[in-house]
């Protein structure tokens, strides 16, 4: 069993930045792949970014694609999401999702684990 918590979310004018943490219990994290959904109001959850359980690969959703960087300390069981130049189009309830040594990573019915997500709000 993995407990996944989110963190970081909040309030922000478009163009700032916001860094999203994700802490994973268990002793197994690195072997998870993890990743980054959102979910705005009246629409389907999305996928957003993931990182492979290696370590090595990542990737993004064309819309979040050289504003967002995911990376993992596997040392503190934690995964970030940088996010910079938010727009207003970036608000959503983002989560984070664990697949055990998962390769289909935008896929969010493939994760094993997810969190209870965190609330950001981009104002125009």
């Amino acid at each position: 069993q993995v407990q996944l918590v989110e963190s970081g979310g909040g309030l922000v004018q478009a163009g700032g930045s916001l860094r999203l943490s994700c802490a994973a219990s268990g002793r197994t994290f690195s072997s998870y792949s993890m990743g980054w959904f959102r979910q705005a109001p009246g629409k389907e959850r999305e996928f957003v970014a993931a990182i492979l359980w290696t370590g090595g690969s990542t990737y993004y959703a064309d819309s979040v694609k050289g504003r967002f960087t995911i990376s993992r300390d596997n040392s503190k069981n934690t995964v970030y999401l940088q996010m910079n130049s938010l727009t207003p189009e970036d608000t959503a309830v983002y989560y984070c999702a664990a697949d055990l040594f998962g390769t289909f990573l935008s896929r969010p019915d493939k994760y094993d684990y997810w969190g209870q997500g965190t609330q950001v709000t981009v104002s125009s």
